[in-house]
């Protein structure tokens, strides 16, 4: 019993270690380095014994690491358990590999997110709250987190597991969006939990289309608490949409403004992207 109790509190931590609010990189960041100084296998200083790491360059397929764990279900058949938002991309992919810098301020920007105009980058007066960390021209990742567990959504990755669940199947969708000022561009609060139930699940209002066919593969939690030394233990079904889509700022506010059951107001860190083939699962298997 007692190393029972030890195992929840152990994961409970794990679960409770939110990513503090980074701010947007610079505009105008330099492209991401080459990928050729990754630590080559063996190298001291990675973590050692883990199952594959996220977030990954979701347009690079090769990795080393042996773990084969079965993929999570479709989100549909799980449980939203988290929704929340990281500032700049942690994963690198196609339409988001403007390099923003290291560190939990850094990560990946948007293509299309230095041509933006003066109007797409001025924000509007909100009302009686705003969404803090994010403004016009920056960059977000935000992840839907889905849980086979039977539970409701809640504040925190620990909403995900319960004391009669304590290993359950984890799922993340992804979708990076360039924020903008523009009231023709997507509303976030046709994403958000709003009540939702279908067939007895808790679920999102929807999900991004348009963006491209996801990316699936083994990976972990991702946020400024881990990195190549330091990995999550946690094993995670990854859906990364390859592509970013425009998002409206005045929608985010008006999120913060609603209120909401993760208690949200305000964008994460991000953790640095993991580039050792070690720490990686192979796409595709």
């Amino acid at each position: 019993m007692v190393s029972v109790l030890v195992h929840v509190v152990v994961l409970l931590a794990l679960f409770l270690t939110v990513p503090v609010y980074a701010e947007s990189a610079a505009h105008g960041a330099a492209p991401h380095p080459a990928s050729g100084a990754a630590p080559s296998a063996g190298q001291t200083g990675l973590c050692q014994g883990f199952g594959p790491q996220s977030p990954r360059d979701i347009a690079n397929p090769h990795g080393l690491n042996p773990a084969r764990y079965a993929m999570a279900p479709p989100p549909e058949d799980l449980n939203l358990c988290n929704i929340h938002l990281h500032s700049n991309a942690e994963h690198m992919g196609p339409g988001f590999a403007i390099y923003a810098g290291s560190g939990e301020h850094g990560g990946f920007r948007c293509a299309g997110s230095t041509s933006l105009s003066p109007a797409e980058l001025t924000r509007p007066e909100p009302g009686h709250v705003r969404f803090d960390g994010v403004e016009p021209g920056d960059t977000i990742e935000v992840h839907w987190v889905y849980s086979s567990c039977q539970v409701a959504p809640g504040p925190g990755l620990a909403s995900c597991l319960s004391p009669t669940c304590q290993n359950p199947d984890l799922r993340v969708e992804a979708q990076v969006f360039l924020v903008v000022n523009d009231p023709n561009a997507l509303d976030f609060r046709d994403f958000i939990y709003y009540g939702t139930l279908r067939d007895g699940r808790y679920q999102a209002r929807s999900l991004p289309t348009g963006t491209g066919q996801p990316v699936l593969f083994r990976g972990s939690t991702t946020g400024p608490a881990y990195s190549q030394a330091t990995c999550s233990p946690l094993q995670v079904t990854w859906s990364v949409r390859p592509r970013c889509a425009r998002l409206n700022i005045a929608s985010l506010d008006a999120w913060a403004e609603m209120g909401n059951v993760f208690e949200e107001t305000h964008s994460h860190g991000v953790r640095p992207l993991v580039t050792a083939p070690e720490l990686l699962s192979p796409i595709g298997e």
